[in-house]
């Protein structure tokens, strides 16, 4: 969506702070033992509490509140009895309808104490999320995303996946326009005032080949290679990039 009138920028305040909000109470909760399925049940009473209703759920049917994706799992993965284990990467991806409005954040953390080759992909991933975030300019080309994560992620030696990227966002799950995690020349579309985008790159630390599991939701790396998925919504804006689920 592009926001219009002030009363959409708040519903999507608020919104957005009710996803920071929950990312912060389930990252205090992600320790060894704990299962995905545990972490998916906290959220769902958090979203109970909030009046919020899964998108993912709802809208496509996905089996679970929120998508939690570990290790080699890059994006979509199921919640489930899965227990976590010391060093362990796990991505915690919130997407809530909230009185019609939607905003979507995902963040990659570690469980306990990571291994060394975890904490140099975490940094690059923020690193790269930075950069992306920061090319939601007014009047720039919606390629330069793209480009920014794909220039970010593979200076810093990570595998990006041209399959998968970001979208719009605002009063439901998925809008337009897509927002490839590597640079299409072709859409030279300028970026509004006022336009909402989910911005998600997701890097790894091996190849760039996926696989779709079983579950017919989870896509992992092919090669079993760690993976970290960092999302924000933005509003693009003409002082600059708005953040809304920081």
């Amino acid at each position: 969506m592009s926001i219009r009138t002030p009363e959409e920028l708040e519903g999507l305040r608020r919104v957005g702070a009710f996803v920071a909000r929950t990312l912060r109470r389930l990252r205090g909760e992600v320790r060894p033992g704990v299962t995905t399925g545990e972490l998916d049940a906290l959220a769902a009473r958090e979203f109970a509490k909030a009046g919020a209703r899964s998108g993912p759920a709802e809208l496509v049917g996905f089996p679970g509140t929120i998508c939690i994706s570990v290790n080699e799992e890059v994006v979509h993965g199921v919640p489930g009895p899965r227990r976590l284990r010391e060093g362990d990467l796990v991505t915690l991806d919130v997407t809530p309808l909230l009185d019609g409005f939607c905003a979507d954040a995902a963040m990659t953390v570690a469980v306990g104490r990571p291994r060394p080759a975890a904490v140099g992909l975490l940094h690059a991933a923020e690193a790269v999320l930075r950069d992306a975030v920061a090319a939601a300019v007014v009047g720039a080309p919606l390629s330069s995303i793209g480009r920014a994560v794909e220039q970010a992620a593979r200076g810093r030696g990570l595998a990006v996946f041209p399959d998968l990227g970001g979208h719009g966002t605002g009063r439901t799950m998925h809008e337009p326009p897509d927002v490839p995690n590597v640079e299409v020349p072709r859409l030279r579309q300028p970026l509004d005032d006022g336009l909402v985008l989910a911005i998600e790159p997701m890097v790894g630390l091996g190849d760039e080949e996926l696989v779709l599991r079983d579950d017919g939701w989870t896509i992992a790396t092919a090669d079993g290679s760690l993976a970290a998925h960092l999302e924000h919504t933005v509003v693009v804006g003409r002082d600059g990039p708005l953040v809304l689920t920081a």
